[in-house]
């Protein structure tokens, strides 16, 4: 009986669109980054200037942008056309459907522009990488679902059998990206703009990071090595270093990725046994890591010469190199000992920008060198002005890198540092800061060198689109359909079994292990396949997530904490939307350096109310758990209209608009509602009159101010509900006295408050 060949075209108007798209929002969020760092370098630019008056530019509202920017919207579209291009050719068929593949590019483009204006305008989760509001959040899901429907039915039409490694890592990524997605954002909404996580304090720390970390591991690794496997030996026109190797990368990967995240919490009041199994994990995520480098650079056996010719090989060959150096560095950084200096410094920004630029930036743009002259059927314009790009980006990696190292480290020893009499021998924070300013112009030269690659890069896209064929070719290709229920190919004997015939069979099993023939059998099955990811990807989750969530004993109650007022909700509202959690930390560590400057260190019981956590994961600022009550009222009213008042030296942004935005009451009574559905234990009073109770106690924050010399208008302002907030901070338990720091007690003579 013949076998029917089929005919079929590719569609690659979907991937140009997401080139284009990957380019222009890449240049978008990496010039956000550009006015961050100069925020930092250069903070007087900013804060005491006329821009000082647009509160969507301060840091916290932009750094937000910046990360969603260059991860969901620049590496995201990154991924889609990798994927839509590769998988159509592994596959040999089109997509499953064109009006899916648009509908997922112009749907995942709105949800960027939604990103663009949300966040700067203050609406947000405030959760690391995940800050975009519940309707956002539903709009990623159904995207995410076209897409996961166009991907899966491509490969249900598939012509190819046995589906390719880089298919692997593909479905890896579309089935738990949305696992993640899902569970780390349910909440409870409150208004169409604003919702409360419903998770709290500890348990929704966990959560977040079981998120953050494997947000990094499959947008930002699993999809890229898909990249890899595709496009690398497509540009050195030679197979795959190892099969076998291929098969342990992944499915290690895949299991011991997921288990990872509590590392981040640290010596926090995690428990100790849940960061500690993220640790060991994290340790043996090591090797497959590097099993997977070894994999990508050996590909290149006997194709070195071409490297020192083609820029293409020279983005794959760093981006494979940082690949396994930020592979190295991440379970380095998970070590207890190593976290302990490196936690909320900048070193974790050397960390994740080594990642960032190396692997996921110059994959990326290795991939649209290869891609372009294909999809725009024409040569590229300037092969010296890929290899320009090619050193001004690694110089640029290296400045950055390299400074914020030393940044960082500087940072973690200088806060820890006692002198001979035994008292902290830094002891105002703002020291600690300003000693980073030269490393801060350093990395901004680092990033304008890379954002100059960047724009190199544009440039030579858009001379070789001006090149293109009109109209583009769309060349016909032929395969035989797939005909009836899969039946797995006959393995081949294994060498034991030519050489040995009468060997015993677990022998021969074992060497049929080693060999992979049981993996090719499950490749012919794609949806087994899936399955099993996803069993892998939601049982390492539950190991972790269900002792955490279902034992009393891992959040004790402490009695005297108590719900938030009804102001106190509402400045820590705006707290939120101000990004502070960006720069400051609300989580004293049990280390003596620690204790001695902030004073008494978390409970987990203090954070039960917390809906969302606001732990922190940088110090740009002081930590603020224990901040209540430390200075008057006024103290706060001053700080945050110009924090160089109070702070001689501050490059914190100051907030004139909360002086003068008028606070929404009536708002408060929605958001208290929201917060007993979380299970907030509420009163019923406060449940019936949440407006009369904030009006009440801003009325006596607002008079303290006025009668120790403050404004006297300020009842029905914003800045009321933050002081309200920040003087609650810590004071659910009891304290011993601890006195202002020497800036801290000048600043208060000066505004005549007291202790």
């Amino acid at each position: 009986m013949s076998t029917q060949v089929d005919q079929f075209k590719y569609d690659d108007k979907t991937v140009r669109a997401f080139v284009v798209a990957t380019m222009v929002w890449g240049a978008v969020g990496m010039l956000v980054g550009i006015i961050l760092a100069l925020q930092l370098a250069a903070a007087e630019l900013f804060y005491d200037t006329w821009l000082n008056d647009l509160p969507w530019l301060t840091f916290g509202r932009l750094r937000p942008l910046h990360t969603n920017a260059v991860i969901f919207a620049f590496a995201g579209n990154a991924v889609f056309a990798a994927v839509y291009y590769s998988s159509q050719r592994l596959l040999k068929a089109r997509m499953f459907s064109d009006l899916l593949s648009r509908l997922h590019f112009w749907g995942w483009q709105l949800i960027i522009v939604s990103a663009a204006i949300t966040l700067p305008l203050g609406f947000t989760q405030g959760k690391e990488y995940a800050e975009l509001e519940w309707p956002i959040d539903i709009a990623i899901a159904l995207v995410w679902v076209v897409f996961a429907i166009n991907f899966f039915g491509t490969i249900a039409k598939r012509r190819e059998r046995h589906i390719y490694v880089a298919i692997w890592f593909y479905i890896a990524s579309v089935i738990t990206v949305a696992v993640l997605h899902i569970f780390n954002n349910l909440v409870i909404p409150s208004g169409i703009l604003k919702s409360y996580s419903l998770y709290s304090g500890v348990q929704d720390a966990f959560m977040q990071w079981w998120y953050g970390h494997n947000a990094v591991a499959f947008v930002l690794t699993t999809p890229f090595l898909g990249m890899m496997y595709y496009f690398l030996p497509k540009a050195a026109n030679r197979p795959v270093f190892s099969y076998r190797l291929s098969i342990l990368h992944f499915w290690t990967l895949v299991f011991i990725y997921i288990w990872a995240g509590p590392h981040h919490l640290h010596y926090t009041s995690l428990p100790s046994w849940a960061s500690t199994l993220g640790m060991l994990f994290s340790v043996m995520l090591w090797m497959p890591s590097w099993g997977g480098m070894i994999n990508g650079l050996l590909t290149l056996r006997g194709a070195w010469h071409k490297v020192a010719e083609e820029p293409v090989l020279k983005f794959f060959v760093v981006g494979v190199t940082f690949y396994g150096m930020s592979t190295f560095e991440g379970p380095m950084m998970s070590v207890k000992s190593v976290n302990a200096l490196s936690h909320y410094t900048d070193w974790n920004i050397a960390h994740v920008h080594g990642g960032a630029l190396g692997w996921v930036g110059f994959m990326t743009f290795g991939m649209i060198y290869w891609l372009v002259p294909r999809l725009f059927q024409a040569e590229l314009y300037s092969k010296k002005l890929a290899t320009t790009h090619f050193w001004v980006g690694t110089i640029g990696i290296v400045l950055y890198v390299v400074s914020m190292w030393t940044a960082g480290i500087t940072q973690g020893l200088m806060w820890r540092a006692f002198d001979e009499t035994g008292r902290l021998a830094y002891p105002d924070f703002v020291e600690t800061v300003l000693k980073l300013v030269p490393m801060y112009w350093v990395r901004l030269l680092g990033g304008l060198m890379y954002l100059t690659g960047v724009l190199l890069m544009g440039w030579n896209m858009l001379k070789t689109w001006q090149r293109r064929k009109r109209p583009y070719d769309e060349p016909i290709f032929e395969a035989p359909a797939l005909e009836g229920r899969y039946v797995p190919e006959p393995m081949p004997q294994t060498p034991l079994e030519r050489d040995h015939a009468p060997v015993a069979g677990n022998a021969i099993k074992l060497q049929r292990l080693w060999m992979g023939f049981w993996h090719r059998r499950l490749e012919g099955l794609p949806l087994t396949f899936s399955v099993w990811v996803a069993i892998a990807v939601i049982v390492a989750s539950l190991f972790e997530i269900v002792p955490t969530f279902l034992l009393d004993s891992n959040v004790p109650r402490i009695a005297s904490v108590k719900p938030y007022t009804p102001l106190e909700v509402m400045g820590r509202d705006i707290y939120i939307k101000e990004g502070c959690y960006n720069c400051h930390s609300q989580m004293v560590r049990p280390f003596l350096a620690e204790t001695e400057r902030y004073g008494e260190y978390s409970k987990a019981g203090e954070f039960i109310y917390d809906h969302p956590f606001q732990w922190g994961s940088r110090r740009i600022g002081p930590d603020l758990h224990r901040v209540g009550g430390k200075y008057p009222h006024l103290w706060h009213v001053r700080h945050m209209e110009n924090p160089r008042s109070t702070t001689p030296g501050s490059i914190m942004p100051s907030f004139p608009w909360l002086l003068k935005d008028k606070l929404e009451f009536s708002k408060i009574q929605g958001r208290v509602d929201a917060l007993a559905l979380t299970g907030v234990p509420y009163s019923d009073k406060a449940i019936n009159g949440a407006e009369q109770s904030a009006r009440a106690q801003a009325q006596l924050i607002a008079a303290d101010v006025a009668k120790n010399g403050g404004p006297k208008d300020i009842a029905d302002k914003d800045i009321v509900a933050l002081v309200a907030y920040l003087q609650r901070l810590g004071t659910d338990i009891k304290l011993k006295a601890e006195a202002p720091t020497p800036d801290a007690q000048k600043a208060m003579a000066q505004l005549g408050g007291k202790k």
